[in-house]
């Protein structure tokens, strides 16, 4: 395999710490002269702002004029980017290096959307073949399962599918299962089981007749004691209705990289749909993680999934720096989080079907950038991810858009927009999109005391109701929701974290962050239950708790 893992210098490294680089110094000192300017201001100098600020990519329609930056601003950002090696590192991704520093090996997300044309080689082997046999795979199963070709135990089609996994196994299915629910079948339902809270595997099955339900259990290791605990569940609600064992072979199929732990669990591995071991969970959704996906709206609609996903993936691969939408909106979050200290990005999307996407996003950011070592084990002096949050923004305008609009936080924001709705009879499409420009406009200008005080309201209230304006905002519109715009705005913040993360000099794959607290909580959940000695040897915080635990527990 070709590896990064080569020293003094990996493969689209820097040497030298990223604060030390001409062209941040040169930020530095560009945002000293120019942090104190209001938006209006940048208006009001460049006229044909909104013209340069402007890019049409992939589809895809992204207008940053509403941003604190100048022309200078943009050109010193790809100074930054081009003196990280950025090209070489884009490229070293799309062609099988191995860019996963900690756990050694390469990643395949890219390679599982590719094109016949398109190769990615892993010890000398294609995967592109072995991707597509499962993909066919998939598509024969889903296809028996839809027409009602599949049978339960007791002779009747499956009608339910609950989708089990945590992490990206959980958020990325039930996102992108939302954001297309216009395209799904409609005599089917479909659920989706993340929480170790038995109350979310109840409230997703109380409705549900055990003999036309079928699992779907998603699990790389098959050992995530979250979701072996809820395929437990399943599989005793399952077999308390139906009463025979032989019934898991028509209710339960797996979606894993360990075919021995999905057969000693008792599913039949002839049902089992493999993932690549080189593909974290939060970029699964078009691999085998996405099986219910495809379940719920057709092979068909899920290659348009796929298309979207591959084109933005070539747009990010051939597209030139001052043009590639991903290196862009990666450029305005490390100005915005690096030199104004915003610590989150709000996401909010103009369209209900999208209300999973902020939430995916969030898991997708931090579990990628939320790092303090660098690839050279170098210890961060600076912060290296921001949190991802946000509601449709129908809701949040009504909910959280006062903290935008009058807080002092700087809080950058992606506003998400459609140009045409699924129902073509929907009537309020065009409120929804003039409330999106209205908020992008009343961001970035604000209201004064003056204007105020024009539209009647009494001098002394008036300060109560201006809103300073020169709050940094993003519109993207795309034609309309379909799976291949999903699949290209996926792949857009996908590709926009990895740039953050190279540019910082992070390990975007690695996912190791969440293991210590898990490791803890193995040794506690035996303690709780007081099946442990009585003598607890945590901090004196964590045996108080335990103890209260026990004594609320018992009572």
């Amino acid at each position: 395999m070709k590896s990064i893992l080569q020293r003094p210098r990996p493969v689209g490294m820097p040497m030298a710490p990223l604060t030390e680089s001409p062209a941040w110094q040169a930020l530095v000192a560009h945002h000293r002269q120019i942090r104190d300017l209001h938006l209006r201001d940048f208006f009001v100098n460049d006229p044909f702002r909104r013209e340069r600020m402007v890019l049409y990519a992939a589809g895809l329609y992204f207008d940053y004029s509403k941003h604190r930056v100048t022309g200078e601003t943009i050109a010193l950002l790809l100074r930054l980017v081009r003196e990280c090696d950025m090209a070489q590192r884009i490229e070293a991704m799309f062609t099988g290096v191995a860019i996963n520093v900690t756990e050694q090996r390469t990643t395949l997300r890219a390679a599982l959307c590719a094109s016949f044309s398109e190769r990615t080689f892993v010890d000398d082997n294609d995967v592109l073949p072995g991707a597509n046999v499962v993909l066919e795979r998939m598509t024969a199963f889903c296809e028996d399962v839809r027409a009602g070709l599949w049978r339960g135990h007791t002779g009747r089609p499956i009608r339910n599918i609950v989708n089990i996994g945590v992490g990206g196994y959980g958020l990325g299915p039930d996102m992108a299962y939302e954001a297309l629910r216009h395209y799904s079948q409609g005599n089917m339902k479909f659920r989706f089981v993340s929480s170790a809270d038995e109350a979310d595997f109840f409230e997703k099955t109380r409705d549900l007749d055990p003999e036309e339900t079928m699992f779907i259990i998603c699990s790389q290791s098959f050992s995530a004691a979250e979701t072996l605990g809820n395929v437990r569940l399943a599989r005793e609600w399952s077999l308390r209705a139906l009463g025979d064992q032989g019934a898991i072979r028509h209710h339960f199929v797996a979606v894993s990289t360990n075919a021995q732990g999905v057969a000693d669990f008792g599913i039949d591995t002839e049902y089992m749909f493999r993932l690549r071991d080189q593909v974290a969970g939060r970029y699964s959704m078009n691999s085998a993680g996405g099986l219910s996906i495809m379940m719920a709206i057709g092979p068909e609609n899920f290659c348009g999934l796929l298309a979207g996903i591959h084109a933005m993936d070539r747009h990010f691969r051939t597209a030139p720096f001052e043009r590639n939408l991903p290196v862009l909106m990666a450029l305005l979050s490390i100005w915005y989080s690096n030199f104004f200290g915003a610590q989150t990005v709000a996401v909010l999307p103009y369209d209900h079907y999208m209300k999973r996407f902020p939430v995916y996003l969030q898991q997708l950011a931090v579990q990628s950038n939320g790092k303090h070592v660098s690839c050279d084990e170098t210890r961060f002096a600076y912060p290296t991810g921001q949190i991802y949050w946000g509601e449709p923004g129908a809701n949040e305008q009504h909910a959280v858009y006062p903290l935008g609009h009058q807080d002092t936080h700087v809080i950058p924001c992606d506003f998400i927009g459609f140009g045409r709705s699924l129902d073509p009879h929907d009537p309020t499409h065009d409120l929804m999109t003039a409330n999106l420009f209205a908020q992008t406009e009343a961001l970035a200008f604000g209201t004064t005391v003056t204007q105020a005080e024009t539209d009647g309201t009494p001098p002394w209230l008036a300060s109560y109701l201006v809103c300073e304006g020169n709050r940094p905002s993003s519109t993207i519109l795309a034609e309309c929701l379909t799976p291949e715009t999903l699949g290209k705005l996926v792949a857009l913040y996908e590709h926009s974290i990895f740039t953050q993360g190279t540019i910082r000099n992070i390990d975007s794959f690695d996912q190791r962050g969440f293991e210590p607290g898990k490791r803890i909580a193995v040794k506690i959940q035996p303690e709780a239950r007081e099946e442990a000695p009585d003598w607890l040897d945590h901090d004196s915080s964590t045996n108080a708790l335990i103890r209260q635990y026990r004594y609320q527990r018992a009572s």
